[in-house]
């Protein structure tokens, strides 16, 4: 099949759609497809290349607007671009960028949508406005002929917008490898993520105040110059360091050595952090939100969120109880060795024939 995968971000903007298009892209290239993927054009990119895992990158002119992390983008030509490959099947996975949602509206080919987010989400008028564009973005999803979505949650709380449970398929996130597993752990906590006051980093700070180990914060976003006021005026300083953006490799090295992950997040529809984390063989802290405890499951501690005293409870039982700590990280990396790539794309190619043989 010729297949076609599009979103506005991608390579070298790293996240978790980014990540799972590539995965997904290696192996069905493997798999002996012809991959393409549409995807706006960011600084000191190409407008086209072939990837040395085999897939083609076609990159749209665009506009950035860095009002929130990821930006506000808007690309040119993406129903053109569609239909000079005229791919066998198409697959998008965004609902914030108007200049793809239109076309992918217009476009007439099979098409199926990747749904990755909680409906609404947001804080504060962020959330007011989230609504808004899915309630609007709910016309485009009814054009699709078939969805896909991320996590059980997601797939329910579609059902219950009145989406026909026929048409979705849940396709978990999944890991391209795992990680060697070391028994040396680092005297600190880990969170990282996009700082956003969805990820309820907030509460976090809060607990650090009842927690006497340090905790690494990684990430950039909106929210830094606010998060690092809010960590002086609790003064909390000398126990939290915000390291900002860090390389892969970093970010490899620091989730094999922490003592416990952190996930204080209000809004989470899968939590693909988490399973990266828990492919390391580390305990997971984490809210219960969404999908997130169904990630987690046994492998770590879910609190209900915005609870600031159950959140320092939990990390501090984990950093004073290493047995259940060791417990907590075996669990993990055995759930994260069941999501691997080939068992997501089983699922996703089974899909993509099932459509575009309609």
């Amino acid at each position: 099949m010729r297949i076609v995968d599009v979103n506005p971000y991608f390579y070298p903007l790293f996240g978790g759609i980014e990540h799972r298009m590539h995965y997904i892209a290696r192996e069905l290239v493997v798999r002996g497809h012809d991959v393409h993927i549409v995807t706006g054009q960011l600084p000191g990119t190409l407008p086209e290349e072939t990837t040395k895992d085999g897939y083609t990158i076609h990159r749209l002119p665009s506009k950035l607007l860095k009002i929130y992390n990821p930006p506000y983008i808007t690309s040119v030509g993406v129903l053109k671009k569609l239909n000079e490959i005229d791919a066998d099947i198409v697959n998008f996975n965004y609902r914030w960028a108007p200049s793809y949602t239109k076309d992918l509206r217009k476009y007439t080919g099979k098409k199926i949508f990747t749904y990755h987010n909680v409906w609404g989400e947001g804080a504060g008028i962020q959330r007011g406005l989230s609504n808004i564009n899915d309630n609007l973005f709910k016309r485009t999803l009814k054009t699709f002929d078939h969805i896909i979505a991320v996590s059980n949650y997601v797939r329910n709380d579609l059902v219950k917008r009145g989406i026909s449970p026929d048409k979705i398929t849940v396709a978990c996130p999944c890991l391209a490898q795992y990680p060697k597993l070391f028994d040396i752990e680092d005297d600190y906590i880990l969170s990282l993520g996009r700082l956003v006051r969805t990820k309820g980093l907030d509460y976090l700070i809060e607990a650090m105040q009842h927690i006497s180990t340090k905790l690494i914060l990684c990430g950039t976003g909106p929210d830094a110059n606010r998060l690092k006021r809010k960590i002086k005026k609790l003064g909390v300083s000398d126990k939290v360091e915000m390291k900002g953006w860090v390389s892969e490799e970093e970010k490899d090295s620091l989730m094999s050595r922490c003592k416990v992950f952190v996930m204080p997040s209000l809004y989470e529809s899968y939590g693909l952090t988490a399973l990266e984390v828990m492919a390391h063989g580390r305990p997971i802290v984490c809210t219960n939100v969404d999908g997130l405890p169904d990630t987690v499951k046994n492998g770590g501690i879910c609190v209900d969120f915005k609870n600031i005293e159950a959140l320092a409870d939990a990390i501090n039982f984990m950093l004073f109880n290493k047995s259940k700590r060791q417990e907590f990280g075996r669990n993990a990396r055995a759930i994260a060795e069941k999501q691997d790539v080939k068992s997501t794309v089983d699922i996703i190619e089974t899909i993509y024939r099932a459509v575009a043989e309609q």
